[in-house]
């Protein structure tokens, strides 16, 4: 499972890292990390999928929510024994403790049943 994420999380990761830097102009030297090469990225897959390339970063953003959905949902499914068990424990300590519930007393001086 560790692979899993590990698999999931980095290319994401890159990714973002990358987008934000290029898309901000803050290159470091690096060509790749350059305004330029980030429209030009856009513009070479713009072409290639027949959308301008203005579209393509939202349309990358919903599949990558899509995919994190995706593996948190199998990471979830995989556990669910251990998060329902730390679910129960956790409303077991937040339940409020019920008081016992008032009898009327031999004592009662009232007359009424």
């Amino acid at each position: 499972m560790k692979w899993l994420l590990i698999f999931w999380a980095v290319p994401v990761s890159l990714l973002a890292g990358w987008y934000t830097l290029s898309y901000y102009d803050m290159s470091f030297g690096i060509f790749m990390l350059t305004r330029q090469a980030h429209d030009l990225v856009f513009a070479i897959y713009g072409q290639i999928l027949g959308l301008p390339p203005e579209s393509i970063p939202p349309l990358v953003a919903r599949a990558i929510a899509l995919d994190s959905l995706l593996v948190f949902a199998i990471f979830a499914f995989r556990k669910r024994r251990a998060i329902a068990t730390w679910y129960r424990s956790r409303r077991a300590d937040k339940a409020p403790q019920a008081s016992p519930p008032v009898l009327a007393s031999d004592a009662s001086l009232s007359s009424t049943p």
